[in-house]
């Protein structure tokens, strides 16, 4: 691999470590990087999602101070993000993506449009009468509609991903009270950690991952990660929710061009049910369909 296709992946994957770390949707700046710099579609979107897992390891260790306050959050939400991603790479494995990607601008669009909301409401008084002190996570008398709604963001996760931490960030902003946004961001890291490892693994046993791309991506996305999380903790929080806000506008802008805007029509046109790519290993036949997939 010549040094220019080595920069666009490290400078790609270490931009959306970055953004990883502070709200979400890096992949929409690595999986193009991977694009440009020669990969094909299929493996390009699986060397994302593996490279991308240890760097959201990374942010959640750099988070660690944030996280020991949380654990109890984080029990409630860890299974279903297991579950979730389990049954999202699941179904990238058997189906074709074709009708799910027509959805995934207005749910991303739905997430940023919450999380909108929330930025607009004033904030509630704590226990202590300070209006901007810090509360602890308000869990819904409901915890099983917490539990419905993580599964059904991990499936979503584990299915395509693009957005997933904007999303994630919106359904921890629901029940966080005055809930500092960066012990938000710790938690959606360790949850799309795990979410983006189950991924990471039925794309290795499907055996699309590019071996030279991948460490290449990977160390750059850790580094990106890290400088990502100690950013965003210097940051006013608000302005960090805007920027997510901002960050999921344009996110839901790219993927309704990607898919609806003219330059998809060609390739709808040309072949509006071609089936999804097989991928033989040995007595097991993975079909997975070839609309990117992202993790991000």
């Amino acid at each position: 691999m010549d040094l220019t296709r080595a920069a666009l992946l490290a400078g790609g994957a270490a931009v959306a470590g970055v953004i990883n770390a502070v709200a979400g949707g890096g992949t929409l700046v690595s999986f193009p990087a991977a694009i440009a710099a020669g990969l094909a579609p299929l493996p390009a979107n699986a060397t994302n999602a593996v490279a991308l897992t240890p760097a959201s390891l990374a942010s959640a260790w750099a988070y660690r101070r944030e996280l020991a306050r949380d654990y109890r959050v984080l029990r409630v939400l860890l299974l279903p993000s297991l579950l979730g991603g389990i049954v999202g790479s699941a179904l990238l494995l058997v189906t074709p993506q074709r009708v799910f990607d027509a959805a995934v601008p207005g749910l991303v669009l739905l997430a940023t449009l919450l999380l909108f909301w929330q930025n607009l409401r004033p904030a509630r008084p704590s226990a202590k009468g300070g209006a901007g002190a810090v509360e602890e996570f308000a869990l819904p008398s409901r915890p099983w509609l917490v539990f419905l709604l993580q599964f059904l963001v991990s499936v979503y996760g584990g299915y395509f991903g693009a957005g997933i931490g904007i999303m994630m960030l919106a359904l921890l902003s629901s029940f966080a009270g005055n809930v500092d946004i960066h012990r938000m961001n710790a938690i959606k890291t360790v949850l799309a950690s795990l979410i983006n490892g189950v991924a990471a693994i039925a794309f290795v046993f499907a055996g699309a991952v590019d071996a030279v791309a991948t460490p290449i991506m990977m160390a750059a996305a850790v580094v990106g990660s890290f400088a990502g999380a100690a950013v965003a903790r210097r940051i006013e929080p608000r302005k960090v929710r805007w920027f997510v806000v901002v960050l999921g506008l344009v996110l839901t802008a790219k993927l309704a061009w990607d898919r609806f805007g003219p330059a998809a029509e060609p390739s709808r046109a040309a072949c509006p049910d071609s089936p999804p790519q097989t991928v033989d290993r040995g007595a097991t036949v993975a079909r997975i369909g070839l609309a990117p997939t992202s993790s991000g």
